[in-house]
C-alpha cells in the first residue's frame, strides 16, 4: 500500500537533502526512510532501489544548477556572463554538496526520467550560448565547454576538500582564474588543419 502523501518527488528531495548533510555517498534508502518517517519498503513504490533514487537527485540538481546558471546569466554576455556562469555554479556546489556531487558521479540514469528532465539538455544549450559569444564554433565549442567544465569542476572540489591552504584567498584565485578563461575565450588558438568535431 503506498502512503498517501508519499511520492517519488518527495523521496527524491528527502534524498537530495540527506546527500547535502551527510555526502551522496553516505546515503541509504533506510536513512531516506527515516528521514520520512515510513518503513523502507515504502520507498519502493516510488524508487526502484538506491540507484534509482541517486540517479533521479542528479537530475534534480541539474535541473536546480542550470535554473541558476540561467537567471544568472541572463542578459549577460561576454565576460560578465562566463563570470555569472561561474559564480553561480561555484555557489551552487557550495550550497549544495551533495546534490553537486550526483551532477559529477556516474549514475546510470533512467533514460526515460532523463528525456523528460530539461536540466541536462538546458545546461549545454546554455553553456554553448554563452560560448558562442566568443565566436567559437565546433570543434572549439566542445573543447572549450570540456575546459570550463574541468576548471570549474576542479576548482570546487579542490575547495571542498580544503585544497587551498595557502593564505591567498580561493576567492582572488577564481576572481584571476575567470579573468585568465575571458582572455584565453578571446584568443582562442585556432583549430588545426585535418582537426574535426
Amino acid at each position: 500500500m503506498v502512503r498517501a502523501g508519499l511520492s517519488a518527488e518527495r523521496v527524491t528531495i528527502a534524498g537530495a537533502e540527506l546527500a547535502d548533510e551527510v555526502g551522496l555517498d553516505q546515503v541509504t534508502m533506510a536513512q531516506v526512510a527515516r528521514r520520512l518517517g515510513v518503513k523502507d519498503a515504502s520507498l519502493y513504490a516510488h524508487v526502484r532501489g538506491l540507484e534509482d533514487l541517486r540517479g533521479r537527485i542528479a537530475l534534480l540538481a541539474a535541473d536546480e544548477k542550470t535554473i541558476g546558471i540561467a537567471e544568472a546569466t541572463a542578459g549577460r554576455a561576454g565576460k560578465d556572463a562566463l563570470v555569472a556562469y561561474a559564480n553561480a555554479w561555484r555557489e551552487y556546489a557550495h550550497r549544495h554538496p551533495g546534490r553537486y556531487a550526483a551532477t559529477q558521479a556516474s549514475i546510470r540514469i533512467d533514460p526515460e526520467l532523463a528525456a523528460q528532465a530539461p536540466g541536462p539538455r538546458r545546461a549545454v544549450e546554455l553553456t554553448y550560448g554563452m560560448l558562442r559569444g566568443y565566436g567559437l564554433a565546433e570543434p572549439d565549442l566542445t573543447d572549450a565547454v570540456r575546459l570550463l567544465r574541468s576548471t570549474f569542476h576542479g576548482f570546487v572540489a579542490l575547495e571542498a576538500a580544503g585544497g587551498f591552504a595557502h593564505a591567498r584567498s580561493p576567492q582572488q584565485t577564481w576572481a584571476r582564474a575567470l579573468d585568465a578563461l575571458h582572455a584565453l575565450l578571446e584568443h582562442w588558438p585556432s583549430s588545426r588543419e585535418g582537426d574535426s568535431a
